[in-house]
């Protein structure tokens, strides 16, 4: 009994708990406004079993809240390698024989079970907790070793697998692995060296794709619509519109809003959005609860950013400061980006906005990053230190009972 109580307890950052409650309530309430149209076109009308369906994965994703915010650091420490391993295959599975779905990248399913997921998102928790792992073992007095970047080769294969189906994840995945290497202090020179290589494969890609003839773009990965949406964001007047088309409605949404909005459930553009539930969400929160209600959903994503750094400000170790630097730039980043695209900001990407859109596969992960954060926070709050007191010193007892003969020889030694 005492045993479930403890697992049900809310460890770690309590203002982090605090704000994943938010975030899940306002997931809640814009998941069931946004899904009125799709309901009519695909489910008969039946506006609550969408509704129902948030609902179910929320409560999944605190299950697998509790669970890995008990789980010690250590063990993530151990698995980033299988975890990048099993990231490759799954991506290397969807693309021989995945499913596009959304127009946003490949999609695997598991067999006997019918669980559908995106590869994607689980190459997230690999690339970062394999990136930590291999700042943290190379890791001297004067900072981090250049080996580390041997070691990061491993990751290559990983986002160019998502590259080729995914250009924003790949490009947010390694932009946090750059900000991940900065933290870990490797060196000025090869982190300069690093940046410029960056730069010339990004400026490389750019003219690749708008250099070569479109019809020899469609055959490889999404470089032809990376071309349409760059070009749009550039110069939207001569854009074709159906470019332009969702980026325009969410335009309409977020005009529409103003400072209060038009009220819950009042959306109008969500009958127009293709995606209002998942990549354009945030046009939707502006538009029913105007600005003031998209700037309590930003301040979240900010408190959370602040809150990673006082963890990580906390940690003793290079391991878990470096993963939960990885972690939380990585939500907070795609979080960002999501709104930028919504507002005009940036080029339509497709990311939806963590713990809020709709979709089992990015709420689970994503749940997953923040449990993980949590058990780092709670490894080194006092709470955590008194239970790894507590659980040493429960093993030395448990190890003087299976060796009484041999405690006792100690203590007659010490006593002549």
């Amino acid at each position: 009994m005492w045993a479930w109580k403890d697992k049900l307890q809310l460890k770690g950052d309590k203002t982090l708990w605090y704000v994943i409650i938010g975030l899940a309530i306002a997931s809640l309430l814009v998941v069931y406004s946004s899904t009125g149209s799709l309901a009519y076109r695909v489910n008969d009308g039946d506006t609550s079993a969408y509704l129902i369906k948030q609902v179910f994965l929320l409560f999944l994703c605190f299950i697998v809240l509790l669970w890995l915010q008990s789980v010690h650091y250590k063990y993530f420490l151990g698995f980033a390698f299988v975890l990048l391993f099993l990231s490759f295959v799954c991506l290397l599975w969807a693309k021989l024989s995945g499913t596009t779905l959304n127009d946003a990248g490949r999609w695997v399913k598991i067999p006997l079970i019918g669980f559908t997921f995106q590869p994607s998102e689980l190459a997230k928790l690999g690339v970062i907790m394999y990136t930590a792992r291999s700042i943290a073992f190379e890791q001297t007095d004067a900072g981090c070793n250049n080996r580390v970047l041997v070691r990061m080769l491993f990751v290559l294969p990983v986002l160019f697998m998502i590259f080729m189906e995914n250009f924003s994840t790949s490009a947010l995945l390694g932009g946090v692995c750059l900000v991940m290497l900065f933290v870990g202090r490797l060196p000025w020179m090869t982190f300069g060296k690093l940046i410029g290589g960056v730069v010339v494969a990004v400026g490389l890609l750019l003219t690749i794709v708008f250099v070569v003839p479109e019809q020899h773009l469609k055959s490889v990965g999404r470089l032809l619509t990376i071309k349409h949406r760059v070009e749009h964001f550039v110069n939207p007047d001569v854009a074709d519109n159906d470019d332009s088309y969702q980026s325009d409605q969410a335009k309409i949404a977020v005009a529409k809003g103003g400072l209060i909005g038009v009220g819950p459930g009042n959306s109008v553009q969500r009958n127009f959005l293709p995606h209002p539930y998942s990549d354009f969400i945030f046009a939707i929160i502006i538009e029913e609860y105007g600005l003031g209600g998209a700037g309590i959903v930003m301040l979240l994503y900010l408190i959370i950013l602040y809150r990673v750094g006082a963890i990580v400000r906390r940690c003793t170790r290079t391991f878990p400061a470096i993963l939960v630097t990885g972690l939380g730039l990585c939500i907070v980043f795609q979080g960002l980006i999501n709104m930028g695209v919504c507002v005009g900001l940036f080029p339509v990407t497709g990311q939806p906005l963590p713990l809020v859109s709709m979709g089992g596969t990015s709420l689970v992960f994503t749940s997953a990053m923040f449990g993980m954060i949590l058990s780092v926070s709670h490894t080194f709050s006092e709470e955590g230190e008194r239970e790894e007191k507590a659980r040493v010193k429960q093993e030395q007892m448990e190890e003087n009972q299976e060796n009484p003969s041999e405690n006792m020889e100690n203590v007659d030694d010490e006593n002549m």
